[in-house]
């Protein structure tokens, strides 16, 4: 590799200008009281500026002065010399590096450089892009380029933290299903771990395009909105609290495959680590969900699984309270105090959904018209779904009987970050989004990110070597 200028920070600009600036400052509190707000300003600029003298000398470290190289076994010559300018943390520096071409007509250049430094997207060091991927996960560009501006540091532009998450989700989507297997492997089970819960949803979110939808399929949604799915895999304890959550959303396709196949190698790992654990199904009615639900694989685990199926007991008393209208109307003294006696019965007694059913039927029997249909319609939901309502008995076993962690997931993965005013999506650009944002509140992010920027990163070897010379340090 190349031999490289050391740099003599005593000589370079940016330290004699922040010894400067700090004689000068001393010099001030013998006249006046200096302004904090400013010197800490002027003093970060200017410890930013000898931070990329430093970083510039780094990046140079990287690059390699040959006849020709060696990358993934594909020999390329030297091209040319020229300058770049990377997205450091500390702002932008500016580096002359060596290029290399294949044989080839029309080939592309290799830059050694980056390949040995993992620059990411041809732009942002590795440091400057987990900063900048962070960001766009919580923020639109726009807004996130303004925080860049208000902290110092790196000034990313609004179209490249735009561009960045569409790269990174490319590199992780093509190696997926082999890194999450990994970040499962460095999770171990917490001993208090009793019951594995298991949950699916989706939210409506706006695309400019979705999935091809069956041609016998209602319209779900406003137009131009596509269903995003969403699934959580919890722990809980032998009390019922939450231990941890891995939270998945992917983009609108159909039959939700991927997220499917995500939720079940989730379950499947932990119970080959702790097959005692109690497996609970959450879901709303959806038959679609249920019917996933039912032929989810456990796969092999070494003791024998008990499963439990858990109606959404919330989704079951917006059921309730809605026949409760129609028998009684909006806002009621008697209909409140009806869905209040009702609600306790269904959570607290062991035959809680058949009492609600009976009464149900009963106001059934004495109804016309709408009302009747509207009767009808929700005792049929209490039907289909009464032994998946027996919350008495998962109370008991401490089970978890609300499905609020999965909408939860539907609220912070997709709606805080995709619906916000006048955003519209491409398939693309939302699942680049999902996937950090689904890293980043599963508690991943670390581990992620060194899988990320390690596949940014390659080997050069040398072929035949030219004379040495040492690199300048830039442009």
């Amino acid at each position: 590799m190349e031999a490289y200028q050391e740099i003599n920070l005593l000589n370079s600009p940016g330290w004699q200008a922040l010894s400067n600036f700090l004689r000068q400052h001393q010099q001030e509190w013998a006249e006046h009281m200096p302004d904090l707000e400013r010197f800490e300003h002027e003093l970060h600029t200017r410890v930013l500026a000898l931070e990329r003298e430093v970083l510039v000398t780094e990046l140079a470290r990287y690059d390699v002065l040959a006849e020709q190289v060696r990358v993934k076994g594909v020999v390329c010559g030297q091209a040319l010399t020229a300058p770049e300018t990377y997205l450091t943390t500390a702002g932008p520096v500016t580096v002359v590096r060596h290029l290399y071409r294949p044989a080839g007509y029309n080939t592309r250049h290799v830059c050694p450089l980056e390949l040995q430094a993992g620059i990411v997207a041809g732009y942002f060091t590795p440091a400057a892009a987990r900063q900048a991927a962070y960001v766009t996960a919580h923020l639109p560009p726009r807004l996130g380029a303004e925080l860049f501006e208000e902290l110092g540091g790196q000034h990313p532009s609004a179209s490249s933290l735009e561009r960045l998450p569409k790269n990174l989700s490319a590199r992780w989507e093509a190696h997926r299903a082999e890194w999450e297997a990994q970040l499962r492997t460095l999770e171990p089970v917490p001993t208090e771990a009793v019951t594995l819960a298991v949950a699916l949803d989706g939210v409506m979110a706006p695309m400019r395009a979705g999935p091809e939808r069956a041609a016998d399929k209602q319209p779900k949604g406003p137009q131009g909105y596509q269903e995003v799915g969403c699934g959580t895999v919890s722990l809980y304890d032998a009390q019922g609290e939450r231990l941890q959550t891995v939270r998945y959303a992917r983009q609108p396709e159909k039959s939700k495959l991927t997220l499917r196949g995500q939720l079940q190698a989730e379950v499947q790992a932990l119970l080959v680590l702790a097959p005692r654990l109690h497996v609970v199904k959450l879901s709303d009615g959806a038959p679609a969900h249920w019917d996933y639900l039912a032929r989810l694989d456990l796969g092999r685990p070494s003791a024998p699984v008990v499963n439990w199926d858990i109606v959404d007991f919330y989704h079951a008393c917006d059921h309730l309270h809605h026949a409760l209208i129609l028998v009684w109307g909006e806002c009621t003294p008697k209909g409140r105090a009806e869905f209040e006696r009702l609600k306790t019965i269904l959570k607290e007694a062991d035959d809680g959904a058949e009492q609600v059913i009976r009464h149900l039927a009963y106001r059934r029997r004495n109804a016309r018209g709408t009302q009747a249909a509207g009767l009808a319609k929700e005792l049929r939901y209490f039907r289909n779904q009464r032994q998946r309502m027996r919350y008495a008995t998962y109370l008991r076993h401490h089970l978890p009987i609300a499905s609020g962690v999965v909408e939860a997931a539907c609220k912070t993965l997709v709606t805080q970050r995709l619906k916000q005013s006048g955003m519209r999506w491409s398939p693309t650009g939302a699942q680049a989004i999902l996937t950090l944002r689904s890293i980043i509140q599963s508690h991943r992010w670390a581990a992620a990110w060194d899988l990320l920027r390690h596949s940014y990163q390659q080997s050069v070897q040398l072929v035949s070597v030219s004379a040495y010379a040492a690199l300048p340090l830039a442009a």
